[in-house]
């Protein structure tokens, strides 16, 4: 029997919109995922460190606000200075498809936009995660 997946969904800044992430996280958990929300408001500096406490395989960010460039460079950069290569990062909300390059380019494994369906992402997960559960 393998391990569950555990992914830990999170929203940075003061974006107090989280209908989309509780969505989510529910997708996961029935998906029979392991999922640790962080609720509103958190920093990066917070995100990772319940990452890394949490020994989590992935992190979500959630995000309206149009702070991603900053949020998510944040926290790559975080996993990087804490030597953590082994956290899949990956997003969603209202980011602009000229950012979402950017995004990839810094490490971020995929953006997903309003209206994909739940399924998409779960899926997405669950083959590129680094620990082999299938």
């Amino acid at each position: 029997m393998s391990e569950k997946i555990k992914v830990l969904i999170a929203k940075p800044g003061l974006d107090g919109h989280d209908r989309g992430a509780k969505v989510v996280a529910r997708a996961f958990r029935d998906a029979g995922f392991e999922v640790i929300y962080t609720g509103l408001r958190q920093t990066p500096e917070q995100i990772v460190n319940a990452a890394i406490e949490e020994d989590v395989d992935a992190i979500g960010v959630s995000i309206l606000s149009g702070a991603h460039n900053h949020c998510f460079s944040e926290i790559m950069n975080l996993l990087k200075h804490n030597s953590i290569d082994d956290i899949m990062v990956f997003g969603g909300g209202i980011i602009p498809d000229d950012d979402v390059a950017y995004l990839k380019s810094i490490g971020v494994a995929e953006v997903f936009g309003p209206g994909t369906p739940t399924d998409d992402t779960v899926k997405f997960v669950k083959a590129n995660v680094r620990k082999g559960n299938e």
